[in-house]
Parts: structure tokens; sequence; C-alpha cells
């Protein structure tokens, strides 16, 4: 232990050996009506702090519209790959090589968005959280230019260009946007505000499968043009969110400016009164926090070894069980057994944008360990279920229908916990100077995820068949495993007191405090 760390855990043993005997008196609990949420936490809310969080998640829509719109016109958009290169070559691109160059387009966005997450930090302690929400959103402005350039340069290459700057765009604002919803929203209202990120990111990939039809514009004339819309909302974004405020809890525990931090909270939370407590708590919290922490200092330090192990099985177990093969090739898994397959993932879009809007309404209600655990074992058995289907489908052929509401109940069953957790549980276990790195280590784990299964996914369905579900199913348990026996519930806690836990102890005690396990 570091001389720091003696003299935080010095601290809180009196800090709170006193909370803790005052809760079991009766006394006061946790600030912001957290005892009862129901009634009183969207008293917390705005015209500015709204604002400001739909002015946010404006770049998840656009990362989702990108997500969902090479879907439907994927045949089309091969054609062309196979043209440029029949024009330049004066032959046909052979079929392996074709799987391999569109398996590389559809996952070089997750490659780009894992080299962006390791700019998260320094932007968002060198600019602010809203100041570098606007910087990266010219990289989509950039990457969409180029996708749609693609096919009047007659270059595949400057198609793969843009989604790869684009993917750069997706690493940063998918963390940047967490951490401005969290600093910026009052405690009670954290996770649904954070959960609408995801709204936004699900809403993007029905958006996009509607454009990518055929009836709309995923057709050989209009699919370029198609590839360029996600300017409108990155445009709306420059419109609206400078005028927002930035995080208040940024500007006084990062950069100690009390007066514009307390200027910033005023405008978010509308009374005077909230705004007080509020400020009280991020001062007692930046009273025991170190000014920076160093990626180094990150690894090393005990009391985020618990909290990065928790993020590193969350987030893996969210995406490698499955969702994202589903995503990025539905529309071919159910080219094979259904004539209209296109508008069967119009279905896969509409049940994602569904649940996540059910997780917005039960998160601050069931709490993030209940959504996590119902999510990872129904995500388990539907792929179970799925690689029986699949594979007596022969034998019983009207299982192909059972097999589509599988596919929907495992959508659902991600949207309800582990698809918006994993992506701001990492903002909630951290202390402010640790945040930045959490969450880009966060976006890391995501999209090298999603990039290791658009890319490997197609291979291994033509190797392990039906059975390629088992793998995903392991993936699932394990997750479900690890966060019944060591995550935290975070709903209705401060910042302070979520890492007040992980200070100056080796493990998380999970069953000797009250509200601290979702399950007694």
């Amino acid at each position: 232990m570091d001389a720091e760390d003696e003299l935080i855990l010095s601290q809180l043993k009196l800090r709170t050996s006193i909370s803790w005997s005052m809760r079991t008196r009766g006394g006061p609990r946790l600030p912001f009506c957290q005892a009862c949420p129901t009634f009183t936490s969207w008293s917390h809310l705005t015209a500015t702090l709204l604002t400001s969080i739909l002015a946010a998640v404006l770049g998840s829509l656009q990362i989702g519209y990108h997500t969902g719109n090479v879907n439907a016109p994927a045949k089309i958009i091969e054609e062309f790959f196979n043209h440029t290169w029949r024009v330049r070559h004066n032959q046909t691109m052979p079929d392996h090589s074709l799987t391999l160059l569109w398996s590389l387009s559809v996952s070089i966005k997750d490659f780009g968005a894992l080299l962006g997450s390791l700019g998260v930090k320094y932007l968002a302690d060198s600019y602010g959280r809203r100041n570098s929400i606007l910087i990266v959103n010219c990289l989509s402005v950039v990457g969409a230019c180029l996708m749609s350039a693609s096919k009047a340069s007659q270059s595949f290459e400057v198609l793969i260009l843009g989604r790869l700057v684009f993917g750069l765009f997706c690493g940063l604002v998918m963390t940047l946007n967490p951490l401005y919803i969290q600093e910026v929203s009052p405690t009670n209202l954290r996770g649904a505000f954070a959960t609408l990120n995801q709204v936004a990111f699900a809403s993007g990939i029905l958006l996009g499968m509607v454009a990518g039809l055929e009836t709309v514009l995923g057709t050989e004339h209009n699919w370029a043009l198609m590839l360029s819309l996600s300017v409108i909302p990155a445009l709306a974004q420059y419109l609206v969110l400078p005028f927002c405020p930035e995080s208040p809890r940024y500007l006084l525990i990062n950069r100690g400016e009390e007066v514009q931090a307390e200027a910033a909270l005023l405008r978010l939370r509308g009374r005077s009164d909230k705004v007080f407590a509020e400020l009280e708590e991020m001062k007692e919290e930046a009273a025991h926090t170190q000014s920076g922490v160093t990626i180094h200092e990150f690894f090393k330090k005990r009391r985020y070894k618990q909290p990065i192990i928790i993020v590193l099985v969350i987030n893996l177990g969210s995406q490698l069980s499955g969702f994202n093969a589903i995503i990025n090739y539905s529309t071919r898994m159910f080219q094979a057994k259904f004539d209209q397959a296109k508008y069967l993932t119009l279905g896969v879009g509409a049940v994602n944008v569904t649940f996540t809007l059910v997780a917005f309404f039960l998160m601050e209600r069931a709490g993030r360990r209940r959504l996590l655990l119902t999510g990872f074992i129904s995500i388990a058995v539907c792929n179970l279920l799925m690689t029986i289907a699949d594979s007596v489908q022969h034998l019983v052929p009207e299982l192909r229908s059972l097999q589509v509401l599988l596919v929907f109940g495992l959508i659902s069953a991600y949207e309800l916990g582990p698809g918006p957790i994993s992506w701001f549980i990492a903002a909630e276990l951290f202390d402010q100077p640790g945040r930045p790195i959490a969450m880009a280590f966060t976006s890391m784990l995501n999209w090298g995820g999603k990039f290791v299964l658009a890319l490997l996914f197609p291979p291994l369905l033509k190797v392990c068949g039906a059975y390629v579900y088992l793998l995903f199913m392991t993936v699932a348990l394990v997750a479900f495993t690890f966060t019944w026996t060591r995550l935290p519930e975070t709903k209705g806690r401060t910042f302070d007191d979520i890492a007040e836990e992980f200070r100056g102890a080796e493990g998380i005690p999970l069953h000797n405090k009250t509200g601290f396990n979702t399950f007694p």
C-alpha cells in the first residue's frame, strides 16, 4: 500500500464508522432522496439537463446508423467491390477474397473505434467532456463524406478508409457520451439517462436498417447517398451542444473552478437548494481525490484492481455473447430460411429499440445487478436453444420460426441489461481521477470484442455450424457467474459512496452492508 492509500484509508475508517452508525440508528441515509427515487428523482429534470443529454446522444445515433445500414444492401455493395476489381484486373474477385474483404469492411469500423479509445483520457481531461464530444464530431463528418465518395471515385479502399475514420469517432464518442451524461445527471437518474445513450444507438441501428432497404435507399444508385446521411445529426449536434453546460464535476474536481461549476450545476438543476447539496458532495470527493492518475498508476493501485476485473468481464461478456453477430449478419442468417429476410431484420431493429426503452424505465427500479443477471442468463438460454433448433431444423423445418423468436429473445435480453450497462458501469465504479481511463478501457473492450466477433463470426459459422452458439452461451454463463459473485449494486448511490467500497479493501464485501447487494 502506498502512502496516499494509507492516508485515504485512515480518513475513511472514521468517516465510514460514523456513516454506518447513523444509518443503523435510523439517521440520514444517502442524499438526493434515494430512499424513494420513484416519486422524487424526476424532480431533478430540467430543460437544460434534458437538452444536454439529447444533444450528446446524437453521436450515438450516428454510430447506430452506420452499424445497421450495411446489413440489407450487403450484396449490392459487394457487387460494387467486385465491379471495381473487375475494372482494374479484368477478372472477377474470388469468392473467398470477396468474403474476407466484406468482413474487413464491416469490422474495420470496430478496429478504428479500438484505436480511438486510446485518446479518451487526453481529450476528456484536457478539453472537458462536452468540448471533447464537439471536437471528435468532425471525424464523423469526414468519415461519412469518404464513405459516400467511394462510389464516385470507384474505390472500395475509400469506403474502407471512411469506415476506419468513422470508427475513430465511434471509439471516442461512445466513451465520452456516458462520461458526460453520468457527470451532469443527478444520482437518482444517472443510470436511466446513461441508458439513453444505448437508446440512441439502437434507434440509429433501426434507422440504418430502414435506410438500407431496396425500397428506400439500399439500391445500386442510392447506397452512396445512404452512407452520407449521418452528417445530418452531426451538424445538429454542432448547433445545440455548444449551448449546453460543461460537466460541473469536471470543472470542480479536475479544474478547481468552483464558481463555474456552481453556475453549470445551477443551469442543470434549476434550484439553488439542490445545487448546494450536490456541490458539497463533490467537494467532499475532491478533498480526498488525487489530482490525476497515470495509466501505470491506474493498473497498479490496489483500489482499482477489483473494478478493473469487473469491467473486463462484464464488457467482454456482453460483446462476445452473440448480439453483435446477429446485428451485423442477421439478414444473411435469415436469407437461408425466409424469402423476406430483410424485413425480419427490421424486426430485430425494432425489438432492439423497444428493449432499450424498457431498460431505460427499469434501470432505476430494478438496479444494475438484477438487469445484468437477467440479461446474461437469458442470453445463455437463447444461445443453447438456437443451437438445438439449428441442429434439428432439417428434421423439423417448422423450427425456423422458433429460431426467429430466439433471435428476438437474445436481442431483448442483451438490451435489457448487458448492452446499456456495459457502457456506463465503469463510470460508476471508479472515482474522478480514474474515470476517464476506466471509460477508455471500457471502450477498448467493447469495440475490441465487436471487431473480433465481426471478423471471425463468418468463418466460425462455416467451421462450427450451429455449435458456434455454444461458444456464445459459455461466455454469457461466465459473465453471469462473475456478476453474481463480484458486482456491487450502484443504483441510487453517489460516486464517492461507490468508490468508498474499493478504497482500502482488497475484496468487495457483497453481503455485509445494507443495500449493497441486490440479492440478499
